[in-house]
């Protein structure tokens, strides 16, 4: 066989190797995804199990087993099998939550990241918020419950501003860690390129504190679903968290545990949000990928 023939063969192999490359790492995603997917249902599954198992073996009537829960939660979705106060109102109590959970959260986050990359790049306002900021956050979010109420009255507005309270603290402080952390020979080689001022602010602070801030936009987040339960206590007739009062005045521990399950739920997909978000805008650092 020639020279020429021999180097056609391997030019056709190596198409041909990256003609089939996208189909083979196509199905290697599918399976990883279904890997993750198998992991991830493992745990939950156990727990419905062990949930059903604790029922039956102690036989209280207190917690319904996950039967009468799944009933409940397709009457609290679709209707149709209690025809009570609560069949069908799924889409009014989340809408209502998720109204009040995203106000509060995207006011702490408005406020909470353009103080804390202040915070982080300047000492002299360091030390002087730094002190208040220690002795106020560790105050629980429920003691501001009464004042709230007198605050704002009763209604929405309250409920808002808890959630506020809860996510403003973990966005501020991630972000004053994240701007602390940048390496101080980022600055000096920006220095050396010309970066001054606001451009050395945006080409080097900002992408270097991105992680962090996210971290901070996660955990508040987070903090916002915990405390949509507290914030629907003062006295808001609509909401997952008014369901769940609603629930524990009435002992139906059903509608108790649908309502948990739907803020889970709830806030896994926010959560899942801020991911996708951090991913892309993160997406010329691997590392950074969640």
């Amino acid at each position: 066989m020639s020279m020429q023939a021999k180097m056609s063969e391997q030019v056709r192999a190596v198409a041909g190797e990256a003609t089939a490359s996208p189909e083979l790492h196509g199905g290697q995603t599918l399976a990883r995804k279904a890997s993750a997917l198998a992991l991830a249902l493992v745990v939950p599954l156990c727990l419905l199990l062990f949930w059903e198992f604790m029922v039956r073996w102690t036989g209280t009537r207190l917690i319904p087993p996950p039967a009468d829960v799944a009933v409940m939660m397709w009457d609290f979705i679709f209707g149709g099998v209690y025809d009570d106060a609560f069949s069908g109102s799924f889409h009014i109590h989340l809408w209502m939550s998720l109204q009040r959970v995203y106000g509060g959260f995207l006011c702490a986050a408005v406020i909470a990241i353009p103080l804390g990359l202040l915070i982080g790049r300047l000492p002299v306002l360091r030390a002087m918020l730094d002190p208040t900021i220690s002795l106020l956050r560790p105050i629980p979010v429920t003691a501001w419950l009464p004042l709230s109420m007198i605050f704002f009255g009763l209604g929405p507005r309250s409920a808002v501003f808890l959630v506020f309270l809860g996510a403003f603290y973990p966005i501020l402080l991630n972000t004053i860690f994240g701007v602390k952390s940048v390496d101080p020979r980022l600055f000096e080689a920006a220095s050396m390129l010309g970066c001054k001022g606001s451009q050395l602010f945006r080409s080097v602070v900002l992408p270097a504190a991105t992680p962090s801030i996210f971290n901070g936009l996660r955990l508040g987040l987070g903090f916002a679903w915990i405390l949509i339960v507290v914030g629907e206590m003062t006295g808001v007739p609509e909401g997952l968290g008014a369901v769940i009062m609603d629930g524990r005045t009435l002992s139906r521990t059903d509608l108790v545990i649908t309502g948990m399950i739907v803020i889970g739920v709830a806030g896994y997909l926010s959560d899942r949000v801020i991911v996708m978000a951090n991913n892309y805008l993160l997406r010329w650092s691997p590392q950074h990928h969640v």
